[in-house]
């Protein structure tokens, strides 16, 4: 018989409080599939998945689970690239996505943390009667609102046509008749017929804070094509396309529909509210780069490079940092987005009325994917110190042992940043010339009684980013809490050491 693993969630500051339990499936040490993990799972459980490659097509099964890989234990995002959904070896020729999501999901349905690969899409019948239809390469969705986020989504597509099949499309996501939550994620090199990245099908649902980049829409013989490049939208609800950075995506075709055009969107017919996004970059074969023909949607305060009528809109080169989607300094994106409180990028607790990296300048909303409340880094962060500051952190953390569970060793890492005493004496632009005072540091372990069970770090220390390792070797099996304590900072979390 399979095992399962239990952990707690409790609200437990060396106290023990209010306890409940959720399963915890972890891939593959106690299921050796993705799938075999969700067949066993019931709502409010989480599939922990560990980097490889799975060749795979999942089906959620209207399960409200949180399918993840080690990215939520350890933020980093080589387990993102490490952890693998690789669609190319279907069991069924007619059902190649490589994630359906299609039995009412709803958003606790979240699938986060994987790189989404070689899907081809599912012959599907179109909900309202339009006919058979291949879609959502990487990931197919309807009658669901998941949550997609912190995905790397590459080189899928769907562009199988002819027979029965009227077009295809989709290349990365397809919804029809939902409301999901896409944010944060990367969504590159995916091909459709229409919708080379996203295709919002009489769907509601959020995108928010997404890099996509470099989707098509090709031809395919004489299959009809519907533009839309990057994003394609056909909705009677609301869809709200925010922060986004839509660059170098192509529509091919020719006709009345909007086949060829849209490069980088297609508003076919939606009450879209597209603000804070940089389209930039985008091809077609005729008009500019967004298409609207919905007189309900409201395009504002965005980069667009043909330019387009709103408020707060411009055209303006964004200026990237080099190699990546990060504003430069210079960039005329940096505080130029919706000014409404609502939109503001975070605060740097450092630095009161500043945005907190990624986002730049102050806190009104930076266009594009580095904007707003949700940014958040989604590509590799820059080398260059010159730009982004000091590779010095910014705040104190307290990470999330890896791995978690453990048997017999885990590793720990904190950080501890330049104060604002020392940003005084040093200089507030460069804080890696500071002169940077140590800090006294205490890295406990206890038991669940909140008995002292191991002393990690008990000294002084420099600013910067550490990481110890806790062998727990003559520990017994058990929930476990570190607490980390330095210059008046302190932050406690759980670890569930497992014989």
């Amino acid at each position: 018989m399979k095992k399962f693993t239990f952990y707690i969630v409790s609200a437990v500051i060396l106290v023990f409080s209010r306890i409940s339990f959720a399963n915890l499936i972890n891939v593959p040490e106690d299921v050796q599939t993705i799938q075999g993990a969700i067949d066993m799972s019931v709502d409010g459980d989480t599939v922990l998945v560990a980097p490889g490659r799975y060749f795979e097509n999942i089906n959620f099964k209207g399960r409200n689970i949180l399918v993840t890989s080690h990215f939520m234990i350890s933020g980093s995002r080589e387990d993102i690239y490490n952890t693998i959904i690789d669609g190319s070896q279907p069991l069924h020729p007619d059902t190649t996505s490589c994630v359906l999501i299609v039995n009412g999901e709803t958003r606790d349905a979240v699938l986060q943390g994987f790189y989404i690969t070689r899907g081809k899409g599912t012959k599907w019948v179109d909900e309202h009667g339009a006919g058979t239809y291949v879609e959502g390469g990487g990931i197919l969705i309807t009658f669901s609102s998941p949550t997609v986020k912190y995905n790397v989504i590459i080189n899928n597509e769907a562009v199988r046509a002819g027979g029965d099949v009227v077009s295809a499309g989709g290349g990365a996501i397809r919804c029809g008749d939902g409301s999901p939550l896409i944010a944060n994620n990367i969504i590159e090199n995916n091909k459709g017929l229409y919708g080379g990245g996203i295709v919002m099908n009489y769907a509601s649902g959020v995108i928010k804070n997404n890099i996509i980049k470099n989707n098509q829409v090709i031809l395919r013989g004489a299959t009809p094509t519907f533009g839309g490049g990057g994003i394609w939208i056909y909705s009677e609800g609301p869809v709200i396309v925010e922060n986004n950075t839509i660059i170098g995506n192509s529509s091919l075709g020719f006709g009345d529909s909007p086949a060829g055009k849209g490069g980088g969107m297609v508003i076919w017919n939606a009450q879209a509210k597209v603000y804070n996004n940089i389209l930039w970059s985008n091809t077609q074969n005729t008009g500019n780069q967004l298409l609207s023909y919905a007189a309900l949607s409201t395009v504002e305060f965005n980069d667009i490079q043909d330019g387009f009528n709103g408020e707060g809109n411009i055209s303006i080169d964004p200026v990237f940092l080099d190699g990546t989607y990060y504003l430069d300094s210079s960039s005329p994106c940096i505080d130029a987005g919706n000014p409404d409180p609502e939109y503001n990028d975070p605060e740097d607790d450092g630095s009161p009325g500043s945005a907190l990296w990624p986002a730049k300048g102050n806190l009104r909303n930076d266009i594009g994917a580095y904007g707003g409340p949700l940014c958040s880094v989604v590509e590799d962060v820059p080398t260059s110190a010159d730009d982004i500051g000091s590779t010095l952190p910014a705040d104190f953390t307290l990470g999330q042992n890896y791995p978690n569970p453990f048997n017999p060793s885990t590793t720990i890492k904190y950080s501890i940043p330049v104060n604002s005493r020392q940003y005084a004496l040093g200089s507030p632009q460069n804080p890696a010339s500071s002169n940077r005072q140590p800090v006294s540091v205490s890295l406990k372990v206890y038991n669940i009684l909140g008995k002292e069970a191991a002393v990690l770090v008990n000294k002084q220390q420099q600013p910067g980013t550490y990481e110890v390792n806790f062998d727990a070797g003559n520990l017994a099996s058990g929930t476990y809490f570190y607490r980390l304590t330095a210059g008046g900072y302190t932050s406690v979390k759980k670890m569930l050491l497992l014989r």
